[in-house]
């Protein structure tokens, strides 16, 4: 099981593809990007590379690529899950009016 909940990252070359961990991150960022010389791309590989060298956390290292992927423009948004889509459904359901 993935630490991480998945991200589907979609490359300027327009594959895609899911990452759930970092070793996963750090073949999304050998994929084309809109900008391999931006300071937070180069920061979240610096840091994807020490969480898999093991000075430094993973969870850190996986927020940067997150970060990056953001504002680079290439994570394609999460559709909610089955249960939050339920709970939304009844959540609604109670707010009605009786009839």
């Amino acid at each position: 099981m993935s630490r991480f909940l998945p991200l589907t990252i979609r490359f300027i070359s327009g594959g895609s593809m899911l990452v759930t961990t970092v070793a996963e991150a750090k073949t999304a960022l050998a994929g084309t990007w809109r900008n391999k010389e931006a300071p937070d791309y180069l920061e979240a590989v610096r840091l994807v590379d020490d969480a898999i060298a093991g000075t430094c956390r993973p969870a850190i290292a996986f927020a940067a690529f997150k970060k990056v992927a953001m504002q680079q423009g290439l994570l394609k948004p999460a559709s909610p899950s089955a249960a939050l889509t339920m709970l939304d459904e009844l959540s609604s359901r109670s707010k009605a009016p009786p009839s």
